[in-house]
Order: C-alpha cells, then sequence, then structure tokens
C-alpha cells in the first residue's frame, strides 16, 4: 500500500514508537464489524459468518469474513449496519453521560453510523436530529435512518452555524470532524 507521505509524516509524528505496529496495522486483514438493530427480530448467525461480540457496544459483533452486503435483503431492511468498531464506542459515552431522555444533535451525520447508534440507544421519548450539511449524503443518511425505523429521528440538510440560533436546546451534540477518510486507505 503505497500512503501520501504527508500522512506518513504527520501520523509517525503522532504515534512515534507506535508507527511500525500502525502500519502493518493497515497491511493485515481488516476485520469486519456490525451493529445489530434491536427494533428487528434478526436471527444473523443464521446469513452471517461466525460473529465474536465486540465488548464495548451492544449488539455489536467482528464479522470472521465480509460478505457482499449489497446482495443481503437483512441489510437492506435495516436488520444490521456495517460500521468500524472503533466507531461504537460513543454507546460508552452516552450510556455514562446522558442516560435519561435527551435531545440530541448529529451534527455532521452521514452516512449514518453513529446516527442508527444514538438511535438505538437513546429512550423512545427523546429526539434525535441527524444533519448532514451536503444534500447528497443527506440522502443517503435519510434512507439509513428509514431503514433503522426509529420515530424519534429527523434529518436535516443544513449549515452547522444555522444550530447555533438553538442555543441551550440540545443537551448533546455529537460531531465526528473532520471526516478523514483514513479508514478507506485498505
Amino acid at each position: 500500500m503505497v500512503l501520501p507521505e504527508i500522512f506518513i509524516s504527520r501520523t509517525k509524528d503522532l504515534l512515534g514508537d507506535e508507527w511500525e505496529a500502525f502500519l502493518q496495522s493497515l497491511n493485515s486483514n481488516c476485520l469486519t464489524s456490525i451493529r445489530l438493530n434491536p427494533k428487528k427480530k434478526f436471527l444473523p448467525e443464521d446469513f452471517l459468518p461466525m460473529m465474536q461480540k465486540i465488548s464495548w457496544a451492544s449488539n455489536a459483533f467482528y464479522l470472521d469474513s465480509r460478505p457482499v452486503f449489497t446482495l443481503d435483503p437483512f441489510f437492506h431492511a435495516g436488520c444490521y449496519y456495517v460500521q468500524e468498531a472503533s466507531s461504537m464506542f460513543l454507546e460508552q459515552i452516552i450510556k455514562k453521560h446522558f442516560p435519561l431522555k435527551s435531545k440530541v444533535l448529529d451534527l455532521c451525520a452521514a452516512p449514518g453510523g453513529k446516527s442508527t447508534q444514538l438511535a438505538s440507544l437513546l429512550p423512545d421519548d427523546s429526539l434525535l436530529v441527524a444533519n448532514e450539511v451536503i444534500r447528497s449524503r443527506a440522502f443517503i443518511l435519510s434512507e439509513n435512518l428509514i431503514k433503522w425505523g426509529s420515530s424519534n429521528t429527523i434529518v436535516t440538510n443544513s449549515d452547522p452555524v444555522a444550530f447555533g440560533k438553538l442555543n441551550g436546546f440540545f443537551d448533546v451534540i455529537v460531531a465526528d470532524v473532520p471526516c478523514s477518510g483514513e479508514g478507506m486507505f485498505r
């Protein structure tokens, strides 16, 4: 794999002695992880490769191999979401600091991994506003949240500055920025 020089330089500075381990991980087989939708009745062991539980996220598993998700009707029905396991750590923060009814803004939400996870974690009387500033990505976000099936969710397509007018309205604001796309190097 050929990495951009600027990425190598910056990452080496950040990781120091851990750089070689990081590089080795990029060259190893990529683990595939999914999170099951607790609102849908689905027995994944009948359809997906063997699974190993992810300890920091409920209903989350590593798969032994990567199936062709686009051919799986259960994927299209929102029975599970394919998401990097490290992104699922959000659950620990929400459970520890915001266990009660909340108004949550996912500021840069597409394609919907964290939003679907938030929708599963929040009580039914909470509100989740999933925002995406890029219109084409907002359509993907909306499709994923519709498939997930949470009625307490609103999708918006607004510049983040617009939410400044709602000062104090949200209990939690999730902002996964900048989305570097570094996971796409594989």
